[in-house]
């Protein structure tokens, strides 16, 4: 065999750079299903489930092309871990070397790396062409950068693929319209409609196939132990239903998206959001064609401008600029911790069972679905564990385990950098905390808690009230140095020494007692 060819999990895709030069008359192909990468951290369910449905999937695809597949199942007798059963497979097919996509997460790419090693066969690495900028053209964009921004990155990739452009100005005059996409769902009926999100277009689902339904049986009796459900699984795990999935957003669900992206309200797990993220990490989806599609639906005059940019610029702009930070900042991203927070992970976080109603809508459809839009992940569960003082640590493996779209790349510095600004200032320019104020604004969860978002201290002291004004207090300092965080601290000042004196012991309570919320 001249190249073993390995696809990873989340590499499944015909376009592959591996697969650009294969010969199926003198290479092999390789895939592996490995317990340990299903238990590195404790993961949902669904998403043990989505990950191998796919990768059954893409496996038959394969072989219906006739090529020549060394399919390792997780049931097959071996080594459970993914570098043994890697060596394993290297053993029996004696490659001349091994060839793969550059991984999506260190570890793996430090694994395969050793597994080789061991093997004394040489090991290529590609680039993920999956990806419109790559780790080199990053880094040398980032090359002299203390701090590094998305905003600038956005504004060199918009200009590169002249996206939203009109010669060298952005289209509409503005490089984002993220003030105009900031909006709640109406609180109260007016003119004839009805309070709340109304009727919103539903997303595609897709009923489990026999693979799909063979997997979610073996994910449920192998893996019973592990937190969330399964019986709601409607991802998309083929190119197809990924292809389906995006056209009923672009038609059907992008037009609203922009103005109510940040909106929030109970049993309303979807909102106008895409559920694209796992197909797109999955690379069932390239990320060229969805920019494409959303800039044409704009253009053909079915999707405001508003919309348009403000999800193209999630893809094209957010999530090459984290891929970029990941591989530039491993491995001390992992590690990173710029408050020093320890706390343990409270358990309700598994199990949903908490008092506070915002996070136990949210917690209760992450674990039914595995899945919740970004501002739940970063102003409800995010902006409770940096205020609760909760280990980034803790927390980032908390986010990598529970959501199906979840690969390090993308989960670790959105956790420790956007969600818990433990990277500080590196890629982000504030932390994003709030109190329950803005909770109540973008949300209807308040109107059915036992805590009241208005009140810092006592017994119906909504707790991210009580643990933001302590949070305020304990970093003026530095939060008053800085232009985009300088009205928080000054805010203090209307609050007397005795209240000051009162939330801070009470914020000492609820972090002893956290687990009774």
């Amino acid at each position: 065999m001249r190249h073993l060819i390995l696809i990873l999990g989340d590499q499944l895709s015909f376009a592959s750079p591996a697969l650009a030069q294969f010969d199926p008359a003198q290479d092999g192909l390789l895939m592996i299903e490995s317990a340990s990468e299903a238990q590195a951290v404790w993961s949902h369910k669904a998403r043990i489930a989505l990950f191998l449905s796919a990768m059954r999937h893409f496996a038959s695809e394969l072989a219906a092309r006739g090529w020549p597949l060394d399919y390792v199942n997780m049931d097959q007798p071996g080594s459970t871990d993914f570098a043994g059963r890697l060596q394993e497979a290297i053993t029996r097919h004696q490659p001349q070397a091994v060839k793969v996509v550059e991984p999506g997460e260190m570890r793996m790419q430090q694994l395969i790396e050793a597994a080789c090693a061991t093997a004394s066969v040489p090991l290529m690495c590609i680039d993920d062409t999956h990806f419109l900028c790559s780790r080199t053209e990053f880094a040398e964009w980032a090359r002299g950068k203390k701090e590094l921004r998305m905003e600038f990155f956005y504004r060199v990739m918009r200009k590169k693929f002249a996206v939203l452009m009109d010669g060298k100005e952005p289209l509409g005059g503005s490089w984002n319209f993220d003030a105009e996409n900031r909006s709640a769902y109406p609180k109260t009926a007016k003119g004839g409609k009805q309070a709340g999100p109304g009727q919103i277009a539903p997303p595609a689902a897709f009923a489990p196939d026999d693979i799909t339904r063979e997997v979610m049986q073996f994910v449920s009796t192998r893996f019973a132990d592990h937190p969330g459900e399964i019986e709601s699984f409607a991802w998309p795990v083929t190119r197809e239903q990924a292809l389906e999935a995006l056209s009923v957003f672009i038609k059907h669900r992008l037009p609203q998206f922009g103005q109510y992206q940040d909106a929030m309200w109970t049993d309303t797990p979807f909102g106008w959001h895409a559920l694209l993220s796992a197909a797109l990490n999955l690379h069932l989806l390239d990320p060229r064609e969805v920019i494409a599609q959303a800039e044409d639906a704009y253009r053909n005059g079915s999707v405001p401008l508003e919309s348009a940019e403000g999800f193209i610029r999630q893809i094209l702009g957010w999530r090459e600029f984290i891929r970029g930070v990941y591989w530039q900042d491993m491995p001390g991203l992992k590690e990173a911790n710029h408050y020093g927070h320890t706390r343990k992970l409270p358990d309700w976080f598994w199990n949903g069972k908490t008092n506070m109603a915002c996070l136990r809508d949210s917690l209760a459809q992450t674990l039914r679905y595995g899945y919740a839009h970004h501002i739940q992940r970063l102003m409800v569960m995010g902006n409770f564990a940096l205020l609760a003082e909760l280990s980034p640590q803790q927390v980032g493996d908390w986010y990598l385990a529970i959501y199906v779209d979840a690969v390090e790349w993308v989960e670790l510095p959105n956790t420790a950098g956007m969600a818990l600004h433990a990277c500080g200032s590196r890629f982000t320019s504030k932390p994003y905390v709030s109190s329950g104020a803005y909770i109540n604004r973008q949300s209807n969860y308040c109107s059915g808690c036992r805590y009241d978002p208005a009140v810092r201290v006592g017994e119906n002291a909504c707790p991210y009230t009580t643990l933001y004004w302590n949070f305020i207090d304990k970093h003026a300092t530095a939060l008053s140095a800085n232009p985009r965080t300088a009205l928080m601290a000054k805010n203090l000042q209307r609050i007397s020494d005795d209240e000051i004196a009162a939330i801070r012991d009470h914020a000492a309570r609820l972090m002893e007692n956290m687990e009774t919320i």
